[in-house]
């Protein structure tokens, strides 16, 4: 009998014996970061990434948003895509999805995800065995190669790639993109890519090439002269964003009216907030730019209907379930998204009554500064542990709640955190602070085991 292929619980179990990038070891160097080994990993596999056409988008906040606005945008106008993003919110498969005309978003299945991902770790290991690499790639690594391998077998007529940190020594970096993207930098991540804006923002610009094109948006002037100045550097042709944002005094929530490819749409977006109006106008700024540079079916009407079909969970997501409030999940997890995230709910305040927040964050993130934005609004907040190694301490999480004033009561499980908000009877819920947090949160509610009053 012929041997059973691999299972997909097999690839999974196995991948998660890797080391992620943001990780260290006790007792061991810290990895550093090099596309050495995802370009010989990506040779081996016969360059995948050099088989069809992308779009690489790098950035703190609102990368994510961005490429899923921007993959929905080319589904919508008859494209076969390909869409990469990371974390997780709750199965590895969501980091890449094909999806095509008439199509949902399709994560890639299980069986899909065995064969490529094994087929992946045997060319690694034998770059290892031959002393060609020095030990296997990280778990970042094989699922870009992952990725890169499935959308090239696949045919799709363009991938959207998401960096996954930084840019310049990202994984992702090996493509050689039709247009690099920028959405807004801020501080984070300050111990890999930099202490300072201008230092991240010249990470970021690493995604640049000689003669390429960037699409970005004014921001905060330290970045804008880093990228601006690596983009001279290059020759680069700059396109603003700009002219695809609404009025200044456009309502964070609403759709709004906008002239693109000589034609009126309305843009109504299911991801809400005055942050999402920049994220938008970036990837309809994109669109604009593959339709009439690089010649891709896309028109005025299909980047309406694709904003509008757009699929990024738990970015201001709204759960009404039986039993409950109104249930805001949010990935904010860093200052910058933690005053996006107090905007739009300041934005979409209902009335009175009590609002609860569930938090966690990791411990890398600026616990004080995050707290300050955000426990001021709530009138208790629920702190739950996270399954995360870099999980930050309930015992720090408390005394942060403490130096704001916040009434704060510490839940020993998720599923604990959110019965408890619940029983406060609030009127609303938001859960917040960390995409780990967020993606357990929302797999237990969706799954219906916690039950009705």
């Amino acid at each position: 009998m012929p041997p059973t292929p691999p299972t997909y619980a097999e690839a999974i179990a196995h991948l998660n014996t890797l080391v992620p990038e943001l990780l260290g070891v006790p007792g061991q160097p810290r990895r550093k970061f090099s596309l050495d080994q995802i370009s010989l990993l990506a040779e081996a596999l016969d360059n995948p990434q050099q088989h069809f056409p992308s779009v690489l988008i790098a950035g703190t906040n609102g990368k994510g948003s961005t490429s899923a606005t921007l993959a929905a945008i080319a589904q919508a106008a008859g494209l076969r895509v390909g869409l990469y993003t990371s974390p997780h919110l709750d199965r590895v498969n969501e980091r890449i999805r094909l999806i095509g005309p008439g199509l949902p978003s399709q994560d890639i299945p299980d069986e899909a995800f065995a064969d490529h991902y094994f087929r992946t770790i045997a060319a690694a290991q034998q770059l290892v065995d031959s002393g060609a690499l020095a030990h296997l790639p990280s778990f970042f690594e094989l699922l870009t190669a992952l990725a890169f391998l499935y959308f090239a077998e696949e045919k799709v007529d363009l991938a959207v790639l998401e960096v996954g940190m930084g840019g310049r020594l990202d994984a992702t970096n090996i493509v050689d993109p039709l247009v690099s993207v920028i959405t807004d930098i801020a501080l984070d991540h300050q111990e890999w890519l930099g202490a300072t804006i201008d230092l991240i923002a010249r990470e970021k610009a690493g995604i640049l090439r000689p003669g390429g094109t960037l699409v970005t948006l004014p921001q905060h002037p330290a970045a804008n002269q880093a990228i601006g100045e690596v983009a001279v550097t290059l020759e680069v042709r700059g396109v603003s964003a700009t002219e695809y944002m609404p009025t200044l005094h456009a309502n964070a929530t609403e759709a709004y009216a906008l002239e693109v490819l000589g034609q009126t749409i309305t843009v109504d977006s299911p991801l809400k907030g005055a942050h999402q109006h920049r994220n938008i106008a970036l990837a309809i700024a994109t669109a604009v730019e593959l339709a009439q540079t690089h010649h891709f079916p896309i028109t005025a009407p299909a980047i309406e209907k694709g904003i509008r079909a757009t699929y990024w969970p738990g970015r201001f997501e709204t759960l009404r379930l039986p039993g409950w409030p109104p249930i805001i999940l949010d990935v904010a997890h860093n200052p910058a998204g933690a005053w996006a995230l107090r905007s739009t709910l300041n934005a979409t305040a209902e009335g009175s009554g009590v609002s609860v927040l569930v938090f966690a964050c990791l411990h890398d993130k600026p616990l004080a500064e995050m707290s300050q934005i955000l426990f001021p609004l709530f009138d208790q907040v629920v702190l739950a542990p996270i399954h995360s190694p870099r999980a930050r301490e309930l015992e720090d999480l408390l005394a942060s709640a403490l130096a704001t004033g916040t009434i704060a009561t510490a839940a020993s499980t998720v599923r604990e955190a959110l019965q408890f908000a619940r029983a406060l009877n609030p009127q609303r819920i938001v859960v917040s602070g960390s995409l780990y947090l967020v993606g357990e949160a929302r797999s237990l509610l969706l799954s219906g085991t916690l039950g009705t009053p």
